[in-house]
């Protein structure tokens, strides 16, 4: 029979309880490591190289010791950089939002120091104004959903791409609207491929609250660059411009133009005997006809031809040699 130790589940995580973990302990332990490491290679080779420097105008022992300082000088700040990279990479992720925070708030804390009450309200409604309108909100909803999407892929390859002790998930680079979504550009880190993003598109496209989502080689050179493309919306519901729709009124112009019916008689048609007075008269009896004929099915033309008259003008001479 097993023993109750008399620990509950709630009791062994209320140490827990309202705490969010931001950096992982396994990734800051290998961080540590590598910046401790980082240190004393950086250190050891720029101070051997800085004491060989300095030997030429110091005494051996002063140019040790000075060495050994530049040595240390140059290291500290490569190794607090290792070391505390986890927490700026989150920084950087978030830098878009941290930067538009800063700039409202710190704006409008100058702008209470400087203006009345009646200024700060005509200059809150003169940038709010803008938003009434569709597009602008059409356009900065596009800008919005590029930042969502950094957030949501990260999160996205954080839940089923296995990493390596320091979480080398892809790097998301940038991102940039486009008429149905948004295209954002990866760089796969050692260890992950494309082909470990194919397989979980339909998990991408539900993290990114989107319809579907493709994957393709953002470069012919270089199989780590990637671009991912999310489809919000499809664009064959939206209106098209087309430039073809301008060419239909010119084929219907082309369509009604009027043409010019040559009697050939029995013998066949002699453009020689030709002249412009019977071309003329033709075209008079081709009309007429076609005004009291309107209606009825058109028979058979016999040893006739028909020639395509000159739009606004009655010189034929192009089309007789």
């Amino acid at each position: 029979m097993a023993k109750n130790s008399g620990r509950s589940p709630s009791r062994r995580s209320s140490g827990r309880r309202g705490t969010v973990t931001v950096i992982e302990d396994h990734v800051s332990r290998s961080y540590t490591r590598n910046a401790k490491i980082a240190f004393w290679v950086v250190s050891i080779v720029a101070g051997l190289l800085a004491a060989t420097v300095l030997a030429d105008h110091w005494h051996p022992i002063v140019a040790l010791i000075l060495g050994a300082a530049i040595g240390v000088g140059i290291a500290l700040p490569i190794a607090a950089v290792i070391a505390i990279w986890p927490v700026l990479r989150v920084i950087l992720w978030w830098l878009p939002e941290i930067l538009a925070t800063a700039a409202v708030v710190y704006g409008f804390i100058i702008l209470v120091q400087h203006t009345t009450l009646a200024m700060r309200l005509v200059v809150i409604a003169m940038l709010a104004a803008p938003f009434a309108f569709p597009k602008v909100r059409h356009h900065v909803m596009k800008v919005a959903w590029c930042v969502i999407s950094r957030h949501r892929l990260r999160t996205c390859f954080a839940e089923f791409i296995i990493g390596n002790n320091r979480a080398s998930l892809p790097f998301v680079l940038w991102a940039r609207p486009t008429l149905v979504g948004e295209s954002v550009w990866l760089w796969l880190r050692p260890g992950l491929a494309m082909s470990d993003l194919e397989s979980r598109l339909e998990q991408i496209a539900a993290a990114c609250w989107a319809d579907k989502v493709t994957v393709g080689r953002a470069s012919q050179s270089n199989s780590a660059l990637v671009r991912i493309d999310i489809s919000r919306r499809d664009a064959l519901t939206g209106r098209v411009v087309s430039p073809l729709t301008d060419e239909i009124n010119g084929i219907c112009d082309m369509a009604n133009q009027p043409t010019l019916v040559l009697d050939m008689g029995n013998g066949g048609l002699d453009l020689d005997q030709v002249t412009e007075a019977s071309v003329s008269d033709a075209s008079k009896t081709a009309t007429k006809n076609g005004r009291s004929e309107h209606g009825k099915k058109p028979g058979p033309a016999r040893d006739t031809v028909t020639v395509p008259a000159a739009h606004g003008a009655e010189d034929i001479s192009d089309y007789i040699d």
